[in-house]
């Protein structure tokens, strides 16, 4: 107060009635308080020096371990008409059982003696098939045949080659024989004619030269008709061979293009054999079709098809089952940032939805109500949202995960990294750093994180 005004009061009050004034401007009092600022302060400090667990929180949702656990969408592999359910939904099935019967919707499939007919068709094309290798043998008999008589008439004529040849040798040998037999005889007559001119000989011995003389033109020009005509029949011989091989060849053409048709529709009947009991293989199967079965026990969690006599496509899902027996995993998304700090075999705590907890994230033994894990595989690329995926798995060295979890649960995750004082944490955060980079002991063998508990 400035103490200016002349209607001063402080004379007229009585101050021993404001006892709290009193409490507060007694030396007692400030001793207290200071005593109590001195013993928050030391708290502040030795809190400030406690670990306190590093991690990194996130979300997500209950998976299974393995892919064939998890909610199984069950389709139809031909197109059909509903004609009667076998289970309702929320209903336990086992493994083969029949949940729903479908009838045929294509016009090629309705005959009720389809399969019987078809195997009828094959049978007759296994017969055909039979009949065309008979038809071969006998073909094959036939070119064996042609084959040896065109080996034996050649080899027959062969022989008359050779004897033809022998004989327009033996025909050349007389003929030259003549030739020479005329050459002497013509000498003789020349010299006989000779003498006679200067009549030294009778007119009978020139006319017996003149007579040899013209039976020695006789006998040569025999001669060479003989050695033309067996020269001609030399070339027909040869001709006659050529003529044999190329009928005989003929022949064997064929007979051996007719066999090679033949093997081409007994190909053909074996090729249509095989696709009619493909064929018939796929009637069959599409048969056992009809029944749509289960592929795993579980339980019938949602039915897409309903009513009696709805039809449905190729490939439609019809119903959804989630196997019975399976094994829990948790699958949470972390930003690129913290990629760096996971580690496979690194510890992590769970708080599921609908489970209460207690949650100290810096001091995950003083939590309650929350559950242990470890990660056990880490998606090599980042995914749609812009997060890498992590599978958790239940640690054994902790309370197993409640038995009422099921797939699709949502859950909270604390990955615990390294330990820090509290300070350096807060500090950290205000500065808005990322958790401390470590490396954490691995196995040799595996190069997994070793297990360690986070105090």
């Amino acid at each position: 107060m400035l103490n200016i005004s002349e209607n001063k009061i402080q004379d007229r009050m009585n101050w021993n009635v404001f006892s709290t004034l009193n409490y507060v401007e007694s030396k007692k009092t400030k001793r207290l308080m200071l005593r109590m600022l001195k013993w928050t302060f030391f708290t502040v400090f030795v809190v400030m020096l406690l670990p306190w667990t590093q991690n990194v929180s996130t979300t997500g949702v209950v998976t299974t371990v393995l892919p064939e656990h998890r909610p199984q969408t069950i389709h139809s592999i031909i197109a059909g008409r509903v004609d009667q359910w076998l289970v309702f939904e929320g209903q336990r099935v086992e493994k083969g059982d029949t949940l729903m019967v479908i009838s045929e919707i294509k016009d090629a499939y309705m005959d009720d003696r389809l399969l019987e007919r078809t195997r009828n068709q094959i049978t007759l094309k296994k017969d055909a098939v039979v009949a065309y290798g008979d038809k071969e043998d006998a073909q094959e008999a036939q070119l064996r045949a042609l084959n040896d008589q065109q080996k034996l008439k050649l080899q027959q004529a062969q022989i008359k080659l050779q004897q033809a040849t022998l004989k327009v040798q033996n025909d050349s040998i007389k003929l030259q024989a003549a030739e020479i037999d005329l050459s002497t005889t013509a000498y003789q007559y020349r010299r006989a004619d000779s003498l006679y001119s200067r009549e030294l000989i009778s007119l009978k011995k020139l006319e017996d030269r003149r007579l040899k003389y013209q039976s020695s033109v006789a006998k040569e020009t025999e001669a060479r008709n003989n050695w033309f005509n067996s020269q001609n029949e030399l070339i027909r011989l040869r001709v006659d061979i050529a003529t044999i091989r190329a009928d005989y060849d003929k022949q064997i053409a064929k007979v051996l293009s007719e066999r090679l048709t033949t093997t081409s529709n007994r190909l053909d009947s074996e090729g249509s054999i095989n696709k009619m009991e493909n064929q018939y293989s796929n009637y069959k199967k599409r048969s056992g079709y009809y029944y749509i079965l289960a592929p795993q026990s579980g339980y019938v969690t949602k039915t897409f098809v309903t009513g009696i006599g709805e039809t449905i496509k190729e490939g439609q899902a019809v119903i959804s089952i989630m196997p019975d027996e399976y094994e829990l995993a948790a699958e949470i998304y972390i930003d690129p940032i913290d990629l760096p700090l996971m580690h496979v075999g690194e510890h992590v705590r769970i708080q599921f939805d609908g489970w209460p907890a207690i949650v100290f994230s810096g001091w995950p033994d003083a939590s309650y109500g929350t559950y242990g894990g470890e990660i056990y595989a880490i998606d090599q690329y980042i995914g749609d949202n812009g997060k890498y995926r992590m599978l958790i798995k239940p640690d054994e060295r902790h309370v197993p995960w409640p038995k009422a979890l099921r797939y699709g649960a949502g859950l909270k995750a604390m990955i615990l990294l390294n330990d820090v004082p509290i300070w350096y944490e807060l500090w950290r955060q205000v500065n808005g750093f990322p958790p401390e980079y470590y490396k954490p002991k691995t196995d040799k063998q595996t190069g997994d994180a070793i297990k360690e508990e986070k105090k």
